[in-house]
C-alpha cells in the first residue's frame, strides 16, 4: 500500500487483502488514499451505537470510486457467508480491505473461504491469521476439514 498514515489498525493477511476493525468516514478516505480499491463490510448495521452504517459507508466509498460490498457476518451458516466472502474477493478489484468490529470475523471468513477453495493447507492458513494477530485455533477443525475434503 502507498505510504499513507492511517489511524486505523490495518493488518495485511495475504497479497491483496487486509483486514481491520470498524471503519469511520476518515478511514474510508485514508483507505482510498492508501490504494485500496474495494471495501468489504462484514459487520451488521446497528451492532454498536454510533457505528457508521453500511449505507453511509457505501455512499462515501462509491463517491471515492471504490467498490463497496456489504456482507454482514450474520445469516444461516458461517459456511455460506464464507462462500459469499470468497466470491466477493474474487469478483472485486484489489487490494481489498475487509472489516468488522475487530477484524476477527473478516479473518475467519477469509480462512474458511481459502480452506474451501485455496492454495494453502490448514496450517498455513492458521499461521497467516496468527501472523496478523488473529487466533483462529477454535476454527482449526473446520479449516482442516475443508482442506482435507478439497484434497480427496
Amino acid at each position: 500500500m502507498r505510504g499513507v498514515v492511517m489511524a486505523l489498525d490495518v493488518r495485511p493477511l495475504v497479497d491483496g487483502l487486509s483486514v481491520s476493525p470498524q471503519v469511520t468516514e476518515q478511514d474510508i478516505r485514508d483507505a482510498h488514499s492508501a490504494g485500496f480499491r474495494t471495501i468489504i463490510n462484514n459487520r451488521p448495521d446497528g451492532e454498536e451505537p454510533g457505528q457508521l452504517s453500511s449505507a453511509q459507508a457505501g455512499q462515501l466509498a462509491r463517491e471515492l470510486g471504490l467498490t463497496y460490498v456489504y456482507q454482514p457476518a450474520t445469516g444461516p451458516t458461517l459456511e455460506s457467508i464464507a462462500d459469499d466472502f470468497g466470491r466477493a474477493l474474487t469478483a472485486s478489484p484489489g487490494p481489498v480491505l475487509a472489516h468488522c468490529r475487530s477484524g476477527t470475523r473478516s479473518t475467519i471468513l477469509w480462512a474458511l473461504a481459502e480452506a474451501k477453495a485455496g492454495s494453502r493447507d490448514s496450517e498455513a492458513i492458521l499461521r497467516t491469521a496468527a501472523a496478523a494477530g488473529y487466533d483462529l485455533s477454535a476454527y482449526a477443525p473446520q479449516i482442516a476439514r475443508y482442506t482435507q475434503s478439497r484434497s480427496e
